[in-house]
């Protein structure tokens, strides 16, 4: 439980820790809204489809974090990964990790 706690405090200077690691961008957003603008290397996966693919990402072996535009739906698809057994965060907004990991 005290884990649980620890990890809605996290900041994102974890995250773009976990980042510079390895660790895998997995942007939540609609194809478009990727389209319009994502970081380099991260791989598409809409919230809509997240459930579906989480065979495929936790067969990448890594930790995931995820992000969106704000912080809501990444929030829903690190739940989602979480509870398919995947080590999984939060990135929030992906500019803002962007401006942190580059």
């Amino acid at each position: 439980m005290f884990d649980f706690i620890k990890s809605l405090f996290k900041g994102n200077g974890d995250v773009a820790k976990l980042v510079k690691e390895g660790a895998v961008i997995v942007d939540v957003r609609t194809k478009g809204e990727y389209q319009a603008g994502h970081i380099e290397g991260s791989r598409n996966i809409p919230l809509d489809n997240i459930k579906n693919e989480a065979a495929v990402v936790k067969n990448l072996n890594k930790p995931v974090v995820t992000v969106c535009r704000s912080g809501n739906r990444s929030g829903m698809a690190k739940s989602i990964l979480a509870a398919a057994g995947i080590k999984a965060y939060n990135g929030r907004a992906w500019t803002n990790l962007k401006r942190q990991i580059q």
